[in-house]
């Protein structure tokens, strides 16, 4: 899916990129959910855009020919929001292409070294850093560096090769991008360790096979789908780091990783909140107000529905409450983040509990609204000429919101909440925390 791409530099450039694409994409989103193909098209307007290259540094390694925006994760996260908005499944995809673009950086050591040792302690050829090397391939990733695979999956193993290196097998369910992805970044383990070895693998190679998902309820454009490995040789090159078994020998900042991309999902949901409520506004205002009473006054000549107005004002305040949340969040880790390798554990803490916080909020805000919201919209007629019905139309955002927020698990972050709160706490630094 590599193409020929800008590359947004100043704030003012992206955010009307960001905004254009948006709009672009809210134009068709409905038919699109409607016939869930794959979202080569979508993944295409974003490489054109240059976003998938949003978070690279702008001077990255001039050897790799390539450059980046150079932004942060706060400026990330409103692209992920504003185009989650328009269509959440393309969110959902740059989302996950985000978190594992820095990959290397977070598994690197403090010295800025990335795979310097396998799991048996055999030195290994340094990898460029990903986020440089995928913006200046243009690549789009997808995967997971999750350790626990998805229930009924039984994981991914490497085996030593007998000319160095390893082979690759197993099969793992992937939440977005593996049908369109330019490369895979899959965590495995190898026979007889319980470390994770992190890799970068082409799909093109022989050996790999991708079976889309079927059927989804929600976020059917994200593309994804199961991955099958047989025995796909790794060079030890393509070693982006290790997160070793014992997670107390993990250094904190490596486990901001799972941190990173839960907070863009928190956008992901917060984007469909808020587009689902504008979009319901615009039909709500061109609907036909309620006939007037016998008698009315002037000032009576177009009555407005005190429920109506009731149901927005308490759908918008959630909605708000939830942005605050979020926004809260992202500037803690935003700063967790530009302190590096010198992250403490207490201060990792507390950013697991914001970014928890957060994905509770704004999971439950996203679900409860667009259920209201199938209520206030049923029987409207349309905002725009040929976009079908108010109820059958917004239907999307509902099965989006519960396909998203499904995967996480309210109740356990409500706890580690609870203990932080209670009891000074620390979530646990499992490195899918």
């Amino acid at each position: 899916m590599s193409t020929q791409q800008t590359t947004p530099r100043d704030d003012t450039l992206w955010r009307r990129i960001v905004r254009e694409l948006a709009d672009d994409l809210a134009v068709d989103a409905q038919a699109r959910d409607r016939a869930g193909k794959a979202p080569g098209d979508e993944v295409g307007r974003l490489q054109e855009a240059g976003l998938p290259a949003f978070l690279t540094a702008a001077d990255p390694d001039p050897a790799l020919g390539g450059g980046g925006h150079g932004a942060d994760l706060r400026t990330a996260c409103s692209a992920v929001r504003e185009l989650s908005a328009a269509d959440s499944s393309v969110g959902e995809l740059l989302a996950h292409h985000y978190a594992l673009s820095w990959t290397s950086r977070f598994l690197a050591t403090p010295s800025g070294l990335t795979g310097s040792a396998g799991p048996a302690g055999r030195p290994g050829e340094t990898f460029p850093r990903l986020d440089a090397r995928t913006a200046a391939e243009g690549w789009l990733l997808a995967g997971s560096t999750d350790p626990t695979p998805p229930a009924g999956s039984p994981g991914l193993a490497l085996t030593r090769a007998d000319r160095g290196g390893w082979l690759l097998d197993g099969r793992r369910a992937f939440d977005s991008a593996v049908t369109v992805a330019d490369r895979l970044v899959v965590a495995a383990r190898p026979a007889g360790t319980g470390d994770l070895v992190v890799v970068l693998v082409d799909p093109a190679r022989p050996g790999v096979f991708t079976e889309p998902a079927a059927d989804r309820v929600g976020q059917r454009l994200a593309g994804a789908g199961t991955v099958v490995f047989e025995h796909v040789p790794v060079p030890r090159s393509r070693v982006l780091g290790i997160l070793p078994a014992d997670e107390h020998a993990v250094a904190p900042f490596t486990t901001l990783a799972p941190l990173v991309l839960r907070l863009l999902l928190v956008h992901v949901a917060l984007g469909i909140a808020e587009g689902a409520l504008a979009e319901a506004r615009d039909v709500n205002r061109t609907a036909p107000p309620p006939e007037p009473a016998p008698r009315a006054t002037p000032a009576q000549d177009q009555p407005v529905d005190p429920y109506l107005l009731l149901s927005y004002g308490e759908l918008a305040t959630a909605a708000h409450t939830a942005a605050a949340v979020a926004e809260r969040a992202a500037d803690a880790l935003a700063g967790g983040l530009r302190a590096g390798w010198t992250l403490g554990f207490e201060e990792r803490a507390d950013l697991a509990v914001l970014v928890a916080a957060a994905e509770t909020v704004t999971g439950r805000a996203a679900v409860q609204l667009t259920t209201r919201i199938l209520e206030l919209v049923e029987g409207a007629p349309p905002a725009a000429p040929g976009a079908g019905g108010g109820g059958p139309g917004f239907d999307r955002f509902w099965r989006n919101a519960r396909a998203l927020t499904a995967r996480t698990r309210p109740a356990h972050r409500l706890r580690d909440i609870g203990d932080h709160y209670l009891h000074n706490g620390h979530t646990r630094l499992a490195r899918s925390a």
